[in-house]
């Protein structure tokens, strides 16, 4: 003889419904409560400061960033990439058809390249 329990059909729905609301709040509850039991809260001028990169603020105008730090954003993520790319195609290396393989060597040759052009340019 089978036994069969009949859930009711929004059940898991609502279990996982109250779970992930509960994984989300209760530490944050939890830190709040500890923060005001254990934490000390003394405002200064110091603690209330404007804190940005190191850097004093002050009543100076707008200053724009130099491009370097956007070519390094740009080469890091070319890079990084590049990693995302080369990992899969690691693990299945030996086989893969030759096809691939000339493939991917001219991929590495372009991202080596262009690591030369940066280095020429003196970005790195």
């Amino acid at each position: 003889m089978e036994s069969s329990t009949a859930y009711p059909p929004y059940l898991l729905l609502g279990v996982f419904t109250v779970s992930a609301l509960l994984m989300g709040l209760v530490p944050v509850l939890l830190a709040r409560i500890w923060t005001r039991w254990v934490g000390t809260a003394r405002p200064d001028e110091v603690k209330n400061a404007v804190y940005e990169c190191g850097l004093e603020t002050g009543d100076t105008q707008w200053m724009p960033l130099k491009a370097e730090y956007y070519v390094y954003g740009i080469i890091f993520l070319v890079f990084d990439v590049e990693i995302l790319f080369l990992l899969p195609i690691a693990s299945v290396y030996r086989d893969l058809p030759w096809g691939a393989v000339g493939a991917l060597i001219l991929f590495v040759f372009l991202l080596m390249e262009g690591l030369a052009w940066a280095w020429a340019k003196g970005l790195l």
